[in-house]
């Protein structure tokens, strides 16, 4: 897989993310997704998506600004400024691994600061 694909499909992840689009994004996971962040850590395609129904269900809104990206032909590296509710700001970096079908195998997420 060429670097500019396992851009193209982070990039359309977070969209989706962002449109909280659950169907697309179940669609997107390998059956062996791995979902670590800051609160949780979950394998598997059933538990990665009843997670991130649960942040969809609690947030009105999600807007996601991608900072900047660093990749390789497998993973890329995205700094993220969600914002929820038109409130909250996140400083976020997301690590996506993609396999070599094209769906996403793991999904770890750093939270970060930012620059105040």
């Amino acid at each position: 897989m060429c670097k500019d694909s396992v851009k193209h499909i982070c990039f359309s992840y977070l969209n989706k993310y962002a449109e909280k689009d659950i169907e697309s994004i179940e669609q997107m996971f390998a059956d062996n997704i791995v979902l670590r962040d800051w609160k949780i850590s979950v394998v598997g395609k059933e538990k990665a998506l009843m997670e991130t129904r649960k942040n969809f269900e609690t947030a009105e809104s999600i807007q996601i600004e991608i900072l900047s990206t660093y990749g390789n032909t497998h993973t890329v590296a995205a700094e993220l400024k969600i914002t929820v509710d038109n409130i909250e700001e996140l400083y976020v970096v997301d690590v996506i691994t993609v396999n070599s079908e094209g769906k996403i195998e793991a999904i770890r997420a750093y939270l970060g600061r930012g620059n105040d």
